[in-house]
């Protein structure tokens, strides 16, 4: 007899989801959500809003005096973090022939691969939460009082007052790194709990910039949970929840607005006849989740988010496709978790996101390891720019709209046929712009043989 996944046994899923088959046997895939659903007269968050993203916007715009002093490669943007968007011709040329289709627009690269402080997407969420926790204990503790210059972040007393109070993640990498960076740098101690998945270069890089680094032999859910409890035991420490921060999904949010802003000044139109497909790699999900909460937020019914995951590690896509989102993990369908893609090696996704954005995620697509290596490689070649695996995820995700029959049937039925050629597409780049260049090399030799 089955064993029971969230009530169900996996006969009875696969029964009612027949395309499970093909997760199952990690496969590659393209899945549209049946509950995408217009913006217009819904509230897409009954906790958060536009004012809570202006909120946060606001808040790094006060830190940035201090982000230019602190990090002088910020300093010629005035201390802001952001990425470049750029588009990539050539490697869209070269997929057009790979996949076997000519996709209709324009593609672009959002680089947040390459975000000053920690080199990947998590600079934008995790930085926030950690700048946020700051502010609370200077208020609280009467160090910054309203309209301060938030330069005195960079004082020997904020410093020392800071000591006395801990900052604790759990994370696979990247997250590790933005929190850890940030933390040591303004004084916190810092403690990064890491999962098998996580990079040794990553360990090394947090260890050298200050943050106490706990290794563990299981994955990123594990690491989180370690993480929560450690934070538990100590009233001056603050745990920054992967999973359920709503902190941590404002941060990253605030990327649609800047993203907004950075389109205007390319001349680039989004509105109803002129859509704008966004593909975000997705783990545990916080972060493509921000940033969706943004871009619907933003641009309403003009934006199309699609998530995209390994094929060893479709958590986020599992509970969508089973509404149960966090209640059932990529184990119980006998998937194993593992993949290259560290930074989406998450067995169990968000439902905090899940549950948020049920109506506001376009669909979710599969991309095995062996692509990823062959589509950085492909990227080195055409556009001189180099991402690590994980990043590439996003890249795929035009083409299958229009080779897929899942991808033509959204088409028709966001009646978008007549609008693809102003289309826009964002391949948006999580991470990579930190790697040491001996293992992007191998990343590339890898990418080269596949």
């Amino acid at each position: 007899m089955d064993n029971l996944i969230a009530g169900k046994t996996l006969t009875e899923w696969k029964t009612e989801h027949p395309e499970l088959e093909t997760i199952i046997r990690a496969e590659e895939i393209f899945w549209v959500n049946p509950a995408f659903s217009s913006t217009v007269g819904r509230v897409i968050s009954d906790e958060l809003s536009l004012a809570d993203i202006d909120d946060a916007e606001q808040r790094l715009r006060k830190f940035a005096p201090y982000i230019a002093k602190a990090f002088p490669e910020t300093a010629a943007a005035g201390g802001l973090i952001d990425s470049e968007l750029v588009p990539i011709p050539a490697m869209c040329k070269c997929l057009d022939g790979l996949y076997g289709c000519e996709i209709s627009g324009r593609l672009y690269l959002k680089k947040d691969s390459h975000l000053p402080i920690s080199g990947s997407v998590k600079a934008r969420g995790g930085i926030y939460e950690i700048l946020k926790t700051a502010e609370e204990v200077g208020m609280k503790e009467g160090l910054l009082k309203p309209g301060d210059d938030y330069i005195v972040f960079d004082s020997p007393e904020m410093k020392e007052l800071l000591s006395g109070y801990s900052i604790v993640v759990g994370s696979t990498g990247n997250l590790g790194l933005s929190i850890g960076i940030m933390s040591a740098r303004l004084g916190f101690r810092v403690v990064v709990h890491m999962s098998s998945d996580a990079k040794q270069w990553k360990k090394d890089m947090l260890r050298a910039k200050g943050a106490e680094v706990v290794e563990h032999s299981g994955d990123y859910g594990l690491a989180v949970a370690s993480g929560r409890r450690e934070a538990e035991s100590d009233p001056n420490s603050h745990f920054v929840d992967d999973e359920n921060s709503k902190t941590l999904f404002l941060g990253y949010a605030v990327a649609a607005k800047r993203l907004e802003r950075q389109l205007s000044d390319m001349n680039i139109t989004v509105d109803g006849d002129h859509p704008l497909f966004v593909y975000l790699p997705c783990g545990v999900g916080g972060a493509p989740g921000g940033i969706t909460f943004g871009l619907r937020t933003v641009f309403g019914d003009a934006v199309h988010p699609i998530f995209a995951e390994p094929t060893h590690s479709p958590a986020m896509l599992l509970g969508l496709l089973t509404g149960r989102h966090s209640e059932v993990s990529v184990n119980d369908f006998g998937l194993d978790n593992v993949t290259a893609a560290d930074g989406l090696a998450v067995g169990r996704p968000s439902g905090f996101v899940g549950r948020t954005l049920v109506k506001d995620i376009a669909g979710a697509y599969t991309v095995s390891d062996q692509e990823l290596y062959r589509l950085l490689s492909i990227l080195a070649d055409q556009e001189n720019i180099f991402l690590e695996p994980s990043a590439l995820a996003g890249f795929p995700g035009p083409w299958h709209l229009c080779r897929s029959e899942a991808g033509r049937d959204y088409i028709r039925k966001c009646d978008l046929e007549s609008k693809l050629s102003q289309a826009t597409h964002i391949a948006w780049a999580t991470g990579g712009g930190m790697v040491p260049e001996a293992i992007m090399k191998a990343f590339y030799n890898q990418g080269r043989a596949a």
